[in-house]
């Protein structure tokens, strides 16, 4: 993945915003189909049957898309939008972050608070960390990431990562290597370039 969340040039197969015209790959782009009733519907998981209508994950883009009427053109249709459709796949893709991370915890993947995540790192069980932005600067600096571009994730808030932890707030949380953590990272990616928070996901360099 590249730095600022953007997955690197091969990391799957690539699809075509209907903003900008860039092709990437999908891990970067939010995906929305047309429902029954002509509702344009987003679809995080990828699975809803339909043609696939793709958008870059920034929330700049994603307002383009509402303004200039760019589902029904990409559609071919008319079509309806939901109220609000920016901050609804904000809050959808919040709480998939937050899932995500839930199902890796109750899968022993993931760990919360700072001498366990201390003890994880110390012992290299740790792919990635995970620290709420709105912790103390200070003592998250007391933790090192893991080496790499993808080591270390801060585009949640302490509140939202103790809903994933089952406590009222979470400041450090760590990752064990698999197909979850790779599922948060890429998932984290998009909310963090949603959130305008580009910079700040990825503490690694390419």
């Amino acid at each position: 993945m590249a730095r600022g969340g953007r997955p690197k040039q091969g990391d799957g197969p690539e699809r075509r915003c209907i903003v900008t015209g860039e092709s990437q790959p999908r891990g970067g782009l939010i995906r929305f189909v047309i429902g029954p009733d002509a509702m344009v519907v987003p679809d995080l998981a990828g699975r809803l049957p339909g043609r696939g209508i793709w958008v870059s994950a920034e929330r700049g883009v994603l307002e383009q898309a509402v303004k200039r009427k760019l589902f029904a053109r990409a559609a071919r249709q008319p079509v309806t939008l939901p109220e609000g459709l920016v901050d609804l796949v904000h809050d959808l893709l919040t709480r998939r972050v937050i899932e995500l991370l839930s199902l890796a915890r109750k899968s022993c993947q993931a760990v919360a608070g700072y001498e366990k995540v201390r003890d994880w790192l110390a012992r290299g069980d740790a792919r990635v960390l995970i620290q709420a932005h709105d912790g103390s600067e200070r003592g998250k600096t007391k933790l090192r990431p893991p080496p790499g571009p993808e080591g270390h994730l801060t585009c949640l808030s302490a509140q939202e990562l103790g809903l994933a932890f089952g406590r009222e707030h979470v400041i450090h949380a760590a990752l064990a290597a698999g197909g979850l953590a790779a599922r948060v990272v890429e998932e984290a990616a998009k909310l963090a370039r949603l959130r305008g928070q580009i910079g700040v996901l990825i503490a690694g360099e390419d």
